[in-house]
């Protein structure tokens, strides 16, 4: 069994859409802006998990993810080869980075704001 499709709640899909394929890099896997529908893939694994850019209209769906991202918590964590090299390549697309890479004794992290609502760790690991 292995994952096909997740979803992470977003303040508004067609939003999140640009943002995850125009400034992370992320696929096209399915688009459908008139039904607020939005699917997209890693690059490096565009046939892999899917990720749903879920329409956080349902009242427990907001809720949630409101009080996570008031927390300062990531919702989703994303690996990468080389920390340092993706963290100067949002910075320059303008990512608003709330932790910067930092050391952690499970590897090494830093958090950036999605502009949907979320925040998204990016990890690699030692």
């Amino acid at each position: 069994m292995k994952i096909a499709l997740t979803s992470i709640p977003v303040n508004n899909p067609i939003e999140a859409f640009k943002f995850y394929t125009e400034t992370l890099g992320f696929v096209n896997r399915l688009f459908i802006p008139e039904a607020f529908l939005a699917i997209v893939a890693s690059p490096e694994e565009p046939d892999g998990t899917g990720l749903l850019l879920e329409p956080n209209s349902n009242p427990l769906s907001s809720t949630f993810q409101q009080g996570v991202y008031k927390a300062g918590l990531p919702l989703i964590v994303f690996s990468v080869a080389d920390i340092q090299k993706e963290y100067e390549r949002l910075k320059i697309a303008r990512v608003n980075f709330k932790k910067p890479p930092t050391k952690t004794e499970w590897g090494t992290e830093a958090i950036f704001d999605d502009t949907c609502g979320n925040f998204v760790q990016i990890m690699q690991l030692p």
